[in-house]
Parts: structure tokens; C-alpha cells; sequence
């Protein structure tokens, strides 16, 4: 068993300089391993270059459903719309992701799992699980927001077969947020390149479970948000999403 703690990110969504901004941050210190929950591309225009660094830094992860509804050419991206604007907006994002992805990011985006559990003790002894997945342990577009009732929160648990002293970890929400029912840690990963709880910084979480009971650290990340509205706005995607870096997801 590793005594170091797991490093979890989430959706990225194509925006380089804040990935390297937490990967360059999570270099200061030594964890077992680094894990993705998905949602790579979108929004942003670097998909290619989010997954090549991703590749060539070893991170493994799990399909989002902005990931697999590019490999597969679905009719759009599963994302939820508060406003026709917005609608209006995941469908122009959605088909300039499609058109800028290269073949070989295509394809790593198709191959990737829809879950991965860690086992820290080997699987040989009992210990905790920490459960990877987007959403939901069913479903890639179910939105498991803080305010989720415990009710909600046992069913997710039992969906993924997870006992007291596990840890079930997700994002989508693009939200950070820790909660403890019957025993077992729901962790909400937020987002690293797209975060909508109003903190412009990046997110990533630090998972250890090396201790009687797992202990979850959310971590803020400043980055050249700068370099990257003008990124977008170079790439010819709408200027909201610069606008949307800035504010942290808040609007006015």
C-alpha cells in the first residue's frame, strides 16, 4: 500500500494553460497517481494539445460525456443549458471541438473507461475503494450537485456497489464539494479549466486514504487566464467563454 495520497482532476475542457498551471502545482509534491474523471475537450481550443500533455504526463482517466460524444459523432454533447443563449452556445462549442479533434485524439477519447476503481491495499487485504467515474456510476449526464439528498446520495452508493470508508468521486457539476453518508465520502472533484462556483482558479483534489478515515483537500490553482480568453478569442469560438473564465462561471 502507497502512504502517498491520490491527485484527482476534472474537466479540463480544453483549456491548456490552466491544466498546466495544476500539473506544474501537483509536481511540488510526490502522490501515488494522478487520475482524470473526464470531460478533456470542449469550450476551449486545445483539445489536442489538453490530451497530448495529458498522455505524455502519464494521466490516466475515465470518459466524460463531452469525451465520448465527440468520439462517436453524437448529435451533441449531453450538456445542460440554462437559457436558449447557452444552448446556442454548447452546440457551437460542440461542433468546433469536433471539427478541430485530430484522429488520434479522437480515438484516445473513444478508448477511454467509463470507470476505474483504486484499490490502495492491492485488493488482497480490505481497505477503501476510491471510485472514478463523471457522473453517476450509470449515467454521464446526471448532475450530482451539493444539494443532492442523502436519499439520492445512498442510491448513487449502492449503484456502485460501495460500502462505509469508501470514496466515490465524480465531477460534471464543475462545482467542489465533499459530503460524508453512511460511512462513504462523496468527493465532487469541481474543474480545472471551467469552474462555475465563481473562483476563476483551478481546481484539483487530493484524496488520501492512507489514514483510519479518508481525508479530502480541495486545492486553487491561479493560471493565465489572460493566455487563455485570448486563446478563445483567436480560435474563433464566442468571446462568452473568456468572459466565463473571468467570472469564474458567475454571470452578472
Amino acid at each position: 500500500m502507497s502512504n502517498r495520497p491520490y491527485v484527482l482532476i476534472s474537466d479540463i475542457h480544453a483549456n491548456l494553460p490552466a491544466l498546466e498551471a495544476v500539473l506544474h502545482d501537483i509536481g511540488k509534491g510526490t502522490p501515488a497517481a494522478i487520475y482524470h474523471l473526464g470531460d478533456l475537450v470542449g469550450y476551449a481550443p486545445w483539445p489536442n494539445e489538453t490530451v497530448d500533455l495529458l498522455q505524455k504526463s502519464g494521466i490516466s482517466g475515465v470518459a466524460g460525456n463531452y469525451d465520448s460524444t465527440v468520439a462517436t459523432d453524437y448529435k451533441n454533447c449531453g450538456c445542460r443549458a440554462d437559457t436558449p443563449r447557452d444552448e446556442e452556445l454548447s452546440h457551437i462549442s460542440y461542433e468546433w471541438t469536433r471539427q478541430a479533434v485530430t484522429p488520434e485524439t479522437k480515438a484516445f477519447l473513444g478508448g477511454l473507461p467509463f470507470r476505474i476503481d483504486i484499490k490502495p491495499h492491492g485488493g488482497h487485504v480490505a481497505g477503501p475503494t476510491i471510485m472514478l467515474f463523471h457522473a453517476t456510476p450509470v449515467n454521464n449526464l446526471v448532475y450530482v450537485t451539493e444539494d443532492r439528498t442523502d436519499a439520492f446520495l445512498s442510491k448513487m452508493a449502492q449503484q456502485a456497489c460501495a460500502r462505509a470508508g469508501d470514496v466515490i468521486c465524480f465531477g460534471h457539476t464543475h462545482k467542489p464539494w465533499h459530503r460524508v453518508v453512511e460511512g462513504i465520502h462523496f468527493v465532487n472533484t469541481g474543474s480545472v479549466g471551467r469552474p462555475k462556483d465563481g473562483d476563476p482558479r483551478a481546481c484539483y483534489v487530493i484524496v488520501d486514504v492512507s489514514g483510519e478515515a479518508p481525508v479530502v483537500a480541495f486545492v486553487r490553482v491561479q493560471y493565465d487566464i489572460d493566455r487563455a480568453a485570448q486563446g478563445i478569442e483567436e480560435s474563433g469560438l464566442p468571446i462568452e467563454f473568456a468572459e466565463f473564465l473571468r467570472a469564474g462561471g458567475k454571470k452578472a
